[in-house]
């Protein structure tokens, strides 16, 4: 029965997570160090396997931006070794402790940081998320369920024998990293009934998966449909680096969530900059939908409606906007955006202050590229995920995302009156 096997996968990551939250931050590092040498030692069958993932992702006609996401090589597999070696050298969440105050009775209040427990993980082809969701659940204490996608199954599982030997070697249960072998839709779908096991439901991948995960979980999920990211560039932005932040959020990566989807420009500047943006894009062979008031500057754009904004290309497309002020690029953003990243680029400090306290968003950008929204860049190691949702995280979630708080009561006897 695939309820009964969704049942056992769950209640053996419970019995493991106890395990996790009795070693200290020393041992964990000391495994996580065994689990970066393993994946450097198994370059070679965790390469193989994707290969044939890749070709037959190929065949079936994935898109480019999976097929990106699909795709491991050599230095791949090494930044997967490094992200864990990143984790090694951050600072432990786990026992952390808040003092909030001593009462007037005497008791002292304190919050102490604690693992949440069991982390189901459900990811399409992004191979390299089994080695950074392991590491980083089990840093923070926790077991981890990986559910990954078909089209990376097998290079997953290449990925989680590595770390699961560093486990054994330090004779703690595979469990504590599992993945399911099995990607039927069905075993998904009973582990997202497994409440009493199971603390928490990340799911990475397309707005179709996290919808789907998001209306079938008996357990909380943390959400991020989309990334439709947005440059707007002020009135006293500097031209030169407005060019800079666009082609590097644009075409340096263009399947990625934090990879800019549109671009808005203020109309006092629009007549100087959109001719370099024109021929910029041009040069990186970018599809262009502009609207009416921006067309003219581009000599292949697609016309867009003022209603057909929002798209997630994940390609070499961008959608352009003429906008009148911060605050039209603002209004913009909070019918179009997606909460995800937003970036101005301006000399205006008062603008910027505004964009950045006004624009809905887990992520502000003043001068920087979008593609600085990501855990590793931000300094959190590798990221296991990304909620737009605000409740118990919102951005980049990194370590401390994968632990909460409890109350800690200390006294001398006292009573309540």
């Amino acid at each position: 029965m695939i309820s009964e096997a969704a049942a056992q996968i769950a209640a053996k990551a419970s019995r493991a997570a106890k395990a996790v939250a009795n070693l200290t931050t020393e041992q964990k590092n000391f495994v996580l160090q065994s689990m970066a040498n393993n994946i450097r030692s198994a370059s070679d069958a965790i390469l193989l396997a994707n290969k044939d993932e890749v070709a037959s992702a190929a065949a079936n006609g994935t898109t480019d931006a999976m097929l990106d996401r699909l795709t491991l090589t050599p230095a791949r597999i090494e930044s997967m070794a490094s992200a864990i070696e990143q984790i090694i050298a951050l600072p432990d969440p786990v026992g952390a402790i808040r003092h909030i105050e001593q009462r007037p009775n005497g008791i002292n209040i304190e919050k102490r940081r604690i693992a949440l427990g069991v982390i189901c993980m459900i990811y399409e082809a992004r191979p390299n998320v089994t080695a950074d969701a392991g590491a980083l659940c089990f840093k923070a204490g926790n077991a981890v369920i990986l559910r990954c996608g078909r089209e990376a199954i097998q290079t997953s599982l290449a990925i989680a024998e590595a770390m699961q030997q560093a486990l054994r070697e330090h004779n703690l249960p595979d469990e504590v990293i599992s993945i399911v072998p099995n990607p039927d839709r069905e075993l998904m779908l009973a582990l997202l009934k497994q409440d009493q096991y199971i603390d928490l439901v990340i799911p990475r991948g397309g707005e179709g998966l996290i919808r789907f995960v998001t209306e079938h979980s008996r357990i909380p999920v943390i959400q991020h449909y989309k990334g439709v990211c947005h440059l707007y560039v002020d009135q006293s932005a500097d031209l030169a680096m407005a060019l800079g932040l666009l082609l590097n959020g644009k075409v340096q990566r263009p399947g990625v969530c934090n990879a800019l989807e549109a671009l808005l420009v203020n109309k006092h500047v629009a007549a100087d900059f959109l001719p370099l943006v024109a021929r910029a894009l041009s040069e990186h062979a970018v599809i262009v939908h502009a609207c009416k008031d921006s067309i003219g500057y581009f000599n292949q754009a697609q016309p867009i409606a003022d209603d057909d904004f929002g798209q997630e290309y994940l390609a070499a497309e961008i959608a352009v906007r003429i906008v009148d002020d911060v605050d039209a690029a603002m209004a913009h953003i909070d019918q179009f955006g997606s909460q995800h990243t937003e970036v101005i680029c301006t000399t205006d400090q008062a603008n910027a202050e505004r964009f950045i306290r006004q624009v809905d968003s887990a992520v502000v950008m003043h001068n920087a590229s979008s593609r600085f929204s990501d855990g590793g860049e931000l300094g959190l190691g590798a990221e296991i995920g990304i909620s737009t949702s605000k409740l118990h995280a919102y951005g980049p979630m990194g370590l401390e995302a994968l632990t909460t708080e409890k109350y800690v009561v200390t006294g001398s006897g006292q009573t309540r009156s």
